[in-house]
């Protein structure tokens, strides 16, 4: 829909919505074909105030709370190691074609190019470079989100395994360079590859060669919302560390334990990383909206095709002087969209997403969402997690958010102590959190058991990544096929 500036404004604000999650869309947010995403591309939006409303409309009393896992995988040729294409025998649109046939999944189409499906609130969905990313449906417990990636899995390795296709999760490539990416037919990848290299030097590598995990979680309030916002932002450097998980580049070991997280620190410093502000007294809803009106644009969605607008601003267009839509004022859904192209390790939508993890092995996928809903989740573990990060400056997180990404656990924390010290304390906090939940699998297991791998990783100090280190340097001797053989899904 346009909105004249001269014409009559829609001022609906949205009351009450849910966490939004993909639902017929392209886990990437275009347009949402149902009854929300028709009424959010028809609402006009003739203020500011209209937007802080849209941000305070994802406010749900505790019993509605749910937990969204989305994690990205590389597919692999199993005989070249090479990253699969879009088209051929061995590519993604095959996959995408025996996920349709067998399992019953949608099309979504771009300009008459599958790039993702759908099926009952799940979206699979492809990264620039071909990474599949399964956005999951929003469920009330770690078990079903994690059933939910058991059965994603299950299902993605019966059909790719057919085509002689595998999948792995890690943080960075370890083998391929970015050339050896094939790009896909999304038209909002083109504008970001060309606009990624003027704002900084690993903003292609971001887009093609990375993989996370993260987890999108509710608020209940304004205040719930500022304290989950804290802790997750102060944490990243340790969810950083917990599931550091990309050594590797090139074929080679790196500098680092986490390249992924490297990679953020020189993407494109106007939407990534520390947002200091979330640690200023009265922080909310107006302070995020305004941050995000001066985040950069990348495009607008109109009529089924992107419009180049990197680099202009939304306040321009919320007062209808956008040079790529002169004239027209955004509808909520190009707010929706902005928001999308904000990636600082915590971002807000209406909901929350959890950002610094690195793509990791199985077991660990379901780890990550038991983590932060045992931390933030539960009454008294929240007030003990703000307890765990009392007195910490964002100078400390900032050291910490790029001193992790080379020393995992030996960084240095607050107080004199060291990020495995933190670990262990907020680990105790997740598994307490997760306790008083009281969700209760078939087999007798609360959700505290996801937490295991991670637990095991803290008591020895060694980040997952330093293990396959350790493999490279002495049972692998040096040959990277090994990590695609031992650790593919």
């Amino acid at each position: 829909m346009a909105c004249s500036i001269e014409g009559p404004i829609l001022s609906r604000c949205l009351k009450g919505g849910h966490l939004g999650l993909p639902r017929r869309e392209d886990a990437m947010s275009t347009m949402l074909d149902n009854e929300e995403g028709r009424k959010l591309s028809s609402t006009c939006v003739e203020n500011r105030d209209e937007l802080v409303a849209y941000l305070e409309s994802g406010c749900k009393p505790a019993d509605k709370w749910v937990i969204g896992t989305e994690h990205e995988k590389f597919g692999f040729d199993i005989k070249t190691r090479q990253p699969i294409p879009y088209d051929g025998p061995a590519g993604v649109k095959a996959i995408f074609d025996g996920l349709i046939t067998k399992y019953d999944w949608e099309p979504v189409l771009e300009n008459g190019k599958m790039i993702a499906l759908y099926q009952d609130g799940q979206a699979i969905s492809l990264e620039p470079g071909g990474q599949f990313e399964l956005s999951g449906a929003p469920l009330p417990t770690v078990h079903k989100t994690c059933g939910e990636v058991n059965t994603h899995l299950d299902q993605v390795k019966d059909i790719a395994g057919q085509l002689g296709i595998g999948f792995i999760g890690m943080g960075f490539h370890p083998t391929a360079s970015r050339a050896d990416f094939d790009t896909m037919p999304k038209d909002r990848y083109g504008i970001m590859t060309a606009y990624m290299p003027k704002k900084g030097t690993m903003g292609l590598d971001m887009m093609y060669r990375t993989c996370t995990v993260q987890v999108n979680l509710d608020f209940g309030s304004e205040q719930d919302m500022a304290r989950k916002f804290r802790v997750g932002m102060a944490l990243q450097p340790l969810a950083t560390a917990l599931f550091a998980n990309s050594p590797f580049k090139d074929g080679l070991l790196s500098d680092f334990i986490s390249l992924r997280a490297n990679v953020w620190t020189d993407t494109d410093n106007e939407r990534c990383g520390t947002l200091p502000f979330v640690f200023d007294d009265g922080f909310g809803f107006e302070q995020y909206a305004d941050y995000a009106l001066d985040v950069p644009m990348y495009f607008v969605y109109r009529d089924g095709k992107y419009i180049d607008a990197s680099g202009q601003s939304f306040r321009d267009f919320l007062a209808g002087k956008l040079p790529a839509l002169p004239g027209e004022k955004p509808t909520l859904k190009d707010w929706d969209n902005h928001l999308t192209t904000i990636f600082t390790e915590v971002r807000m939508k209406k909901y929350m997403e959890m950002r610094g993890a690195d793509g990791g092995p199985w077991r660990r996928i379901c780890a990550l969402p038991a983590f932060w809903v045992g931390l933030l989740y539960d009454g008294a573990s929240l007030d003990a997690a703000m307890d765990l990060i009392r007195g910490w400056t964002v100078e400390d997180v900032d050291n910490m958010r790029f001193a992790v990404t080379r020393e995992g656990f030996r960084t240095a924390a607050p107080g004199g102590r060291t990020l495995q010290d933190i670990a262990q304390s907020a680990l105790e906090i997740s598994r307490a959190g997760l306790k008083a939940r009281g969700n209760i699998d078939t087999w007798g297991n609360d959700e505290t058991h996801f937490l295991d791998t991670l637990q095991r990783s803290v008591d020895a100090g060694v980040t997952h990544a330093e293990e396959l280190v350790h493999l490279y340097k002495g049972a692998w001797a040096g040959n990277l096929d090994r990590v695609f053989d031992e650790f593919a899904y």
